[in-house]
């Protein structure tokens, strides 16, 4: 019996390679009724799972308004942590803290491993009260945002803001390709941790995000913009979390590009299972501010 050369079907004699089975997992996806089936059946397992993420979160992680001199010193300890001594975008800081000239107008929220009570990460919210204080965006990407719908002098000060300086420690960061000490984006020393609390650390920076979202819409935001990676908006588009792309990427602290949300936007794309996790956040946050 002859066998096929059409490139789409392996031989039955043959291991298929993984680029191949990745490519013959798109096709399935992208054919018109098992794709449709396909997606269906993913979601809903990705939204089971996330009803497991929002109880093994709250057991182990908690979110924390910095609402003291103390606690904002730790965001400053944990950014100089990542962006001065790991990934080398700022100099290291012989006081061991990453400040800039928009803290003055931040709010910020870190996220603490409960068992270890070590704060894991960080996000601010970059607020504006008058046309002196500009975002960051604005400062130093304003050309790259071409949406002028969305443009940030269209609306009110006190509506705009921009989440900046997300920083999640090594330790708590976990990527397969990660293997060994030292790796430039951290790798967990897996015996420290339970199965569990490792399958809640690749949210941190989810929980980061609805941390975010929850400081901006408790203080009266409207508008709020992000510069990020691209792929991390991708990623954010799977559990609900739908950015609009504003302006091509640029070379900034890596290749980024700015992005625009509203709290109608979060909230109504945000999928049932996140939305759980979600609730949580909020409930922790609110009670903070």
């Amino acid at each position: 019996m002859k066998t096929s050369n059409n490139s789409n079907y392996a031989s039955p004699n043959k291991a298929l390679g993984t680029e191949e089975i990745m490519n013959w997992s798109k096709k399935l996806l992208n054919a018109p009724v098992i794709g449709n089936i396909t997606k269906r059946l993913a979601s809903m397992k990705v939204n089971h799972d996330a009803m497991n993420i929002a109880v093994h979160f709250t057991q182990f992680l908690k979110p924390e308004v910095a609402v003291s001199d103390e606690l904002r010193d730790e965001v400053f300890r944990i950014r100089h942590n990542v962006y001065c001594e790991e990934l080398a975008f700022e100099k290291v800081k012989a006081e061991g803290k990453e400040q800039d000239e928009f803290d003055a107008q931040s709010i910020f929220s870190m996220i603490k491993h409960k068992p270890s009570n070590t704060y894991t990460s960080c996000v601010r919210v970059v607020k504006s009260a008058n046309e002196s204080e500009l975002l960051p965006i604005e400062k130093y990407c304003l050309a790259s945002i071409q949406n002028k719908e969305l443009h940030p002098s269209n609306f009110p000060r006190h509506e705009i803001a921009e989440i900046s300086r997300l920083a999640v420690k090594a330790d708590f960061r976990r990527r397969k390709m990660d293997k060994f000490k030292g790796s430039a984006v951290g790798a967990i020393n897996v015996p420290t941790y339970s199965e569990t609390e490792l399958r809640c650390f690749p949210f941190i920076a989810i929980g980061l995000y609805m941390a975010a979202a929850t400081m901006s819409m408790e203080t009266g935001v409207k508008h709020v913009y992000v510069m990020m990676e691209p792929r991390l908006a991708r990623s954010m588009r799977f559990v609900g979390i739908n950015f609009i792309q504003l302006g091509q990427a640029i070379d900034y602290h890596g290749l980024r590009a700015p992005y625009y949300i509203n709290a109608n936007m979060f909230m109504e794309d945000l999928s049932p299972g996140f939305k759980s996790l979600y609730l949580e956040i909020q409930k922790e946050i609110g009670s903070q501010l």
